[in-house]
């Protein structure tokens, strides 16, 4: 069992995320036994929720003519559009059944304004609304994490790199992560970022 100051952070572990889902992550299924015996060694286990309005503007089908794949510009900020995914109350936005949701200790949802997307779990890619977990980490003695879930080059990538600019030592358990790799070699680039920036990665 590791110290009570150390959190584990699951994230997106959805079942639109899974390999049959609208927004498929090759292998993500195979994530969740590893997560499941993971968990029985931490005290404080966090996981993070894809949770978007219907009419949300990372989704292609809600601008015409666009396609999933194709970046816009979105209130400033460079957008990815993907495939209508985790909409609020739906089932693919549910935790993937297996995943012993019992042990999880406090969700925080992300991507719930329409007009931002939220890849990191601590805030909106615009970094103008954060989503109260660093505060409540801090509140309760977490001054380390370890992040696990997907995608490796999106969620779990701006996961990681928001923990360490936050001041949590951060480990990316990389053998329980798998990423979307739209552009091939994304994946490991971004594995790289996360060591550059002070992530210690371990396989």
């Amino acid at each position: 069992m590791y110290a009570p100051n150390i959190a584990l952070i699951l994230v997106d572990l959805q079942v639109d995320f899974m390999p049959t889902g609208m927004l498929p992550v090759a292998k993500a299924d195979t994530i969740i036994p590893v997560a499941n015996a993971l968990m029985q060694d931490y005290r404080t286990i966090i996981a993070t929720q894809d949770w978007h309005p219907g009419n949300h503007g990372s989704f292609a089908a809600n601008h015409p003519w666009r396609k999933p794949g194709q970046v816009i510009e979105l209130h400033g900020l460079q957008q990815v559009l993907w495939p209508i995914h985790c909409v609020q109350n739906s089932w693919g936005a549910e935790f993937v059944e297996g995943l012993d949701t019992d042990r999880i200790t406090k969700v925080f949802q992300k991507g719930t304004d329409p007009e931002i997307d939220s890849y990191s779990g601590f805030y909106d890619n615009g970094h103008r609304k954060s989503t109260g977990m660093a505060e409540w980490l801090r509140e309760h003695g977490i001054d380390e994490v370890h992040v696990l879930g997907v995608a490796t080059d999106y969620c779990v990538k701006f996961t990681v790199l928001d923990a360490i600019s936050e001041g949590f030592s951060t480990t990316l358990l990389k053998n329980a992560t798998y990423g979307v790799d739209l552009m091939p070699g994304d994946v490991d680039r971004a594995i790289e970022e996360m060591k550059e920036a002070g992530a210690r990665i371990q396989a």
